[in-house]
Parts: structure tokens; C-alpha cells; sequence
């Protein structure tokens, strides 16, 4: 349940209008006009609340809930007790994720730290910068020479801007974030700590020392990408390290120089991704996948947790393992380990027979 004093409510939604929103119609019998204040777990929801359920380990938490209404798959709706509305929708969690931002929209990207309208003065901004009208800039944060921020972006205190960067409208860079040698496009969530556009780890290696190749592409960021809590990713090489429209990147994951990701992707927390490599549109890495340099995933493409990549994926595939390879080959792979174990085990316990 929210903690009012960091995201309260302030909106009632009727039962109809709910309805509306999630595409469905109201059971018969149900009052259309009776108004839900909130948004709560199964669990903890109360007679004025809404909920949700898509997932077949909480259906005996279904039904005893206490909410007003409750999103729910069909094969689960019979399960809704009577006292709550079911609300039958094919995809109960998207239109519930949709209903909670207009329940709690300061919940929807970082706001400023310190209701600061405008550029507080404690942050720096330097005189050849240049803001829109709208922008907010939170106390310590810096802002170099040449750098353009959009209408209604937050840079968040104790943010760091570089020289010539420019970041679009409607953006939030939060807490200690910085940003160098990067393009940032509208609606860009850039979470505390991430620290876009440092150098690549380039070096021309050899026995006399390693000489340190000058990295001088960029970031470029699209629109609507969001971006974890200490979150890194170099700026590239010669060519620019670019993360597409719509992608969703996880925090503590590692991007290198010249990478290349596709429009919404979906990278989860722990992932390492080498320089110069490919992801194709809508490719989901799991947690602490490692991928190596100038491979190319194709689009759609899903990698278990854990794996290790280390050659192309065709799109459309779904991989796992160490090295990573097809599924299938990789549970049968597992499967026969497994058994070979436990033979082995019972070869060890059996009487000798000499």
C-alpha cells in the first residue's frame, strides 16, 4: 500500500469511468457511480480501492480480498468474491499500471527534490547555457557552456551537465546523474547516479604499455528511454553508442563503446554488454546476462538470466546457458547432466562386487 506522505492521492475515479479506461463492461448489479480512492495490493486493498490479479499463485488471495474492484484475466474471474467488482480484461496489469499513474502521477518520473520552480540558487548554470522556459534545475547541479535543456525537464541536485550536451522536453535526470558528450531526446528518464557518456575502455595494447585510444563519438539517447539507478554507458569510439526509442535499461548495467541498441529493448539489472555489439529492436536480456564485443542479437530475441552470449543470436530466438545456445538444447543439455549425476551418485553407493 502507498505511504501517503510520499505518494498520496488526491483523486476519486468512479467505477464507471474505470471501466471506460480498461475497455470492459461493468458486471450487472454494479453501482457505476461508487468511487475508488486508490490502488492497492490484493491483500491489503479496502472497500475503496482497485486491484489487480494475473497470476495463478494468488488465487486463493483473490478470494479474500477486500477490494471495491479488481482487474483480473478471465480464467481467473470466477475466483473474484462477490463483494468485489470484477473487472475482466485481457491484460489486468498494463490497464492497472495505467489507472495507478493517474492515482499517483508524482510517481510517474522523478520530480524535484525541493519543489524548486525554476533554476534554484544553488545550482550553477553557466551564462552560455541554454533553458527553455519551464526547466527546473534542483540545488548543486551543474549546467556547462552550450548545453540545452527542454521545457519541462527536472535536472536533479548535485547533476552534472557537460559542455555542449543537449537533453530534450519533459525529461527527469536525477540525483548526482551525469551526462557528457550525449543527446538526449523527450521524455527521457534518467535515474540518480547514471553516468552517461564517459569514455569507452579503448587501449592499444602492446608490450611497451597500453596507449589509450581517444574516444571521441557520442550517446545518443531516444525518446521515452528510461535509464537505472547507476547505470553506465561510454560514449563510442568513432561511432555513437545509441539506445533507441522506448528501451527500458535496469539498474547497475554496463553499456560499451559503440554499442548499439534497437527501440524498446528491455536490459535487467547486472547486465554487461561489450563494445561495438548490435541489439535489434525489442531483444530482453535477462539479469546479469554478459554479452561480448560485435556480436549482433536479432530482434525479438529473449536471453535467459545469467547466460553468457558469445556468438550472433537469429532473430526470434530464445537462448540460455554458458555459453548461451537455443533453449531447448540447453534444458536437454541440463537434463542429461543431471542424470549422469545421479548415476554416477548410485554407481558410488552400490556394493563392490569384487
Amino acid at each position: 500500500m502507498s505511504d501517503p506522505v510520499f505518494f498520496s492521492s488526491s483523486i476519486a475515479i468512479s467505477l464507471g469511468d474505470i471501466a471506460g479506461a480498461a475497455g470492459v463492461s461493468l458486471p450487472e448489479g454494479a453501482d457505476s457511480q461508487a468511487t475508488v480512492s486508490g490502488a492497492s495490493p490484493l491483500e491489503t486493498a479496502g472497500p475503496g480501492d482497485l486491484a489487480y490479479m494475473d497470476n495463478a499463485r494468488y488465487g486463493d488471495v483473490l478470494a479474500q480480498t477486500k477490494a471495491l474492484a479488481c482487474l483480473v484475466s478471465p480464467r481467473f474471474a470466477a475466483k473474484v468474491p462477490s463483494t468485489t467488482v470484477a473487472l475482466v480484461t485481457r491484460d489486468p496489469y498494463r490497464v492497472y499500471a495505467a489507472l495507478l499513474a493517474r492515482f499517483h502521477p508524482d510517481a510517474v518520473r522523478p520530480l524535484s527534490q525541493f519543489a524548486t520552480e525554476g533554476v534554484s540558487p544553488g545550482a550553477h548554470v553557466h551564462p552560455k547555457a541554454r533553458l527553455e522556459d519551464g526547466v527546473v534545475v534542483d540545488p548543486g547541479a551543474v549546467i556547462g557552456p552550450g548545453a540545452e535543456i527542454g521545457s519541462g525537464t527536472i535536472i536533479g541536485p548535485n547533476a552534472v551537465i557537460g559542455p555542449g550536451v543537449r537533453i530534450g522536453r519533459d525529461c527527469s535526470i536525477g540525483a548526482g546523474t551525469t551526462l557528457a558528450y550525449a543527446l538526449v531526446g523527450n521524455r527521457v528518464i534518467l535515474h540518480p547516479g547514471a553516468r552517461i557518456g564517459q569514455d569507452g575502455f579503448g587501449f592499444a595494447m602492446g608490450p611497451g604499455g597500453h596507449l589509450k585510444v581517444p574516444q571521441t563519438g557520442r550517446v545518443i539517447v531516444q525518446d521515452d528511454v528510461e535509464i537505472g539507478a547507476n547505470t553506465t554507458i561510454d560514449r563510442g569510439a568513432g561511432r555513437d553508442t545509441m539506445i533507441g526509442e522506448g528501451t527500458k535499461i535496469d539498474n547497475l548495467v554496463q553499456i560499451a563503446h559503440n554499442v548499439v541498441i534497437g527501440r524498446h529493448c528491455v536490459i535487467v539489472s547486472g547486465v554487461g554488454i561489450s563494445g561495438s555489439t548490435t541489439l535489434e529492436d525489442y531483444v530482453v536480456l535477462g539479469g546479469q546476462v554478459g554479452v561480448v564485443g560485435h556480436l549482433r542479437i536479432g530482434m525479438g530475441s529473449q536471453i535467459a538470466g545469467s547466460s553468457n552470449v558469445n556468438r550472433d543470436v537469429p532473430p526470434g530466438s530464445r537462448w540460455g546457458g554458458t555459453p548461451a545456445k537455443p533453449v531447448r538444447t540447453w534444458f536437454r543439455e541440463l537434463t542429461a547432466l543431471a542424470r549422469l549425476a545421479e548415476k554416477s551418485g548410485r554407481d558410488a553407493t552400490e556394493p563392490s562386487k569384487d
